[in-house]
């Protein structure tokens, strides 16, 4: 990827502090998409919101410093920001404790919101924003103005609900979603699909969504569109953290898409980033296209796993 153009995406929900054992670094899935979809040249507008405390003040810093649009990022007077304890086990799984109620539980609707996700080419949400009633109503405001909707599940227990995650499902245009995220969600609906394929359609079937991508790790990922499905593997790196690798896809992914190029390039773009962002530290390391144009062609591989069945069946 190597273009730059004038694609306008809003990205709506948390922004936080991730504390690791080592210190803080700025996160919140949102936040994380919506910095790496302005590193890709992607103008990102954050909807969100920060308390009137130390940490919202440095947390809008960091905002700025990157290039995010914060205009739209509100003030909370009561309500502190948002902090997560973050701790990482011997697999590398990433384990969370989310704060609540926080700032980001408060997200109003405002009235220059309308020209913004109406005139956008994309708004990417997840689950977790829609905890409390505030920021739950706000989105299904913004929801109703946009023209695409990109969901990323996030599910982050105990802060979802299946009637909610339901009424999500309904209005989504792209779902992104991890293997677990997709068998607990399919399982709500029908314990009779046994296969990667057969909870997809489960879900496309049911919530009519006309795109579906599966994240899966070490093992790659995949999209499953109309009449056709592609599955990409992984890279070989040496993971430092898996912090926002899942955001980082998300990111590459849109910017591609929204470009207009081809689905395996696209796949092959946003999993490399992916995997260049697990080789650094923290969710939102700083770098330039150019650093992971190199590393992409370092590791590249030199074929498309569509040519041989999904290795999930």
């Amino acid at each position: 990827m190597n273009r730059k153009n004038s694609l306008q995406v809003v990205c709506f929900g948390e922004v936080l502090w991730d504390n690791f054992p080592s210190g803080k670094k700025p996160g919140g899935a949102v936040m994380n998409v919506a910095y790496h979809l302005k590193n890709l040249g992607v103008n990102s507008h954050l909807i969100s919101r920060v308390g009137s405390d130390q940490n919202g003040t440095e947390l809008m810093q960091v905002m700025k410093d990157s290039g995010v649009d914060t205009t739209f990022v509100q003030l909370d007077q009561v309500h502190k920001t948002s902090t997560v304890e973050v701790t990482t086990d011997q697999d590398n799984e990433v384990r969370y404790e989310i704060v609540k109620p926080v700032a980001w539980d408060y997200i109003t609707f405002e009235n220059p919101h309308i020209r913004l996700v109406a005139q956008a080419d994309a708004i990417v949400y997840g689950s977790l924003s829609g905890r409390c009633e505030t920021s739950r109503e706000t989105l299904a405001q913004l929801l109703a103005l946009a023209s695409y909707k990109v969901m990323d599940v996030n599910l982050r227990a105990p802060d979802y609900e299946p009637e909610y995650i339901a009424a999500l499902l309904h209005q989504t245009d792209l779902l992104k979603l991890n293997l677990e995220e997709l068998t607990i969600i399919s399982d709500w609906f029908s314990k009779d699909c046994q296969t990667e394929t057969a909870r997809i359609e489960l879900l496309r079937n049911k919530f009519d969504i006309p795109e579906i991508v599966v994240t899966k790790g070490s093992k790659g990922a995949s999209y499953y569109g109309d009449q056709t499905e592609h599955h990409w593997s992984a890279y070989a790196i040496q993971v430092a953290d898996t912090v926002g690798s899942g955001d980082s896809f998300l990111a590459g992914l849109l910017a591609m898409k929204l470009s207009n190029e081809y689905i395996n390039d696209t796949l092959d773009f946003a999993v490399g980033l992916s995997a260049f962002i697990t080789t650094k530290a923290g969710a939102c390391p700083p770098y330039k296209i150019a650093d992971v144009n190199k590393f992409i062609r370092t590791y590249k591989k030199e074929w498309s796993v569509d040519r041989w069945p999904n290795p999930a069946l």
